[in-house]
């Protein structure tokens, strides 16, 4: 057969079909196998993975705990340009299943399936980062610091915007009159004394989960058995805020004491390196999820470019 390639022709003077003609000259050859395209992978594997990580972010750090409003119009933003590909991908379906074998709705269909996952991952990781440790951090970053707090004459209400409360060297906690509260879980509270004398209130509570049996002398929350703690990292969980006040009610019978305004800490050496420690585990999810995403996404975007180089679309 004219122009057909040596050896392509077989015994009866035919070609193999997957054989064509081509080019202006009359040459016969096989189809060149399907070129993958280059560029559709790298915006399908980049841009998912983009708004993870921006969704993440958003939902993660101050934008969300200053303008929590702009931090998710943002994200339903984004999650507006997924919409926006999967309509693509839509609509290139339908003028392929039309007969338009130019249409390949392979990437596209890809490309919303993956940004999808990446925004619904952003939000479940950026919530979990920002409640467990950047809420935390930001909330005591909000208020204040009061250094060399006597608890025998300092008085809740003087310390009702202490974020972090650095108490006298002679401070020390009171585990006889400590109280645990039982609800589901065991709420925990002992207060902050100075001397041997009794105090007139006891406005300042160590506190902590788990950590007592409710019996007196038995409190082992925080850092309670260190020598050179004498500070107080300030509660913020709303929800704890009334079970340790049932806890202080409880105290305040058994030991005949009073607790006008008790104000409630977390009992430690260092409260600025513990908050530092909260923005360091918050970055450090961040990052963490940003690498898995990447590795995911990779391995998916391999395993997509595998499938479509065996389907016989040209373009997207």
């Amino acid at each position: 057969m004219k122009g057909a390639p040596l050896g392509a022709v077989d015994e009866y003077g035919s070609l193999p079909q997957d054989y064509a003609y081509t080019g202006p000259k009359g040459q016969w050859q096989r189809p060149l196998r399907q070129r993958l395209n280059v560029y559709a992978i790298c915006f399908a594997f980049i841009v998912p993975w983009v708004i993870f990580a921006a969704v993440s972010g958003l939902l993660s750090f101050s934008v969300r705990h200053l303008t929590p409003t702009l931090a998710w119009g943002l994200c339903l933003a984004l999650f507006g340009l997924v919409a926006l590909f999967g309509f693509i991908a839509r609509t290139t379906a339908d003028r392929r299943a039309s007969g338009d074998h130019d249409a390949a709705p392979n990437w596209f269909t890809f490309l919303c399936v993956a940004s999808l996952l990446g925004w619904f991952g952003g939000v479940v990781c950026g919530n979990y980062n920002f409640s467990h440790n950047m809420r935390p951090f930001y909330n005591v970053e909000d208020l204040n610091t009061y250094v060399g707090v006597d608890p025998s004459t300092a008085r809740g209400p003087e310390l009702m915007d202490a974020g972090r409360a650095m108490f006298t060297e002679e401070s020390r906690l009171d585990l006889s009159k400590s109280m645990g509260f039982r609800s589901t879980e065991t709420y925990c509270v002992a207060p902050v004394t100075m001397g041997e004398s009794p105090l007139a209130t006891y406005d300042f509570w160590a506190v902590g989960v788990n950590c007592c049996s409710g019996n007196a002398g038995d409190f082992h929350c925080g850092q309670f058995n260190n020598p050179h703690a004498g500070a107080g990292l300030r509660l913020m969980n709303d929800e704890q805020r009334s079970f340790y006040r049932l806890a202080v009610q409880q105290a305040e019978a058994a030991y005949q004491i009073q607790a006008l305004h008790p104000v409630f800490f977390i009992w430690m050496e260092d409260p600025v390196a513990e908050m530092q420690a909260y923005q360091d585990d918050g970055f450090r999810f961040f990052i963490l999820g940003l690498v898995s995403f990447f590795v995911i996404q990779f391995a998916l975007t391999i395993i997509a470019a595998i499938l479509f180089s065996k389907v016989s679309d040209k373009n997207w």
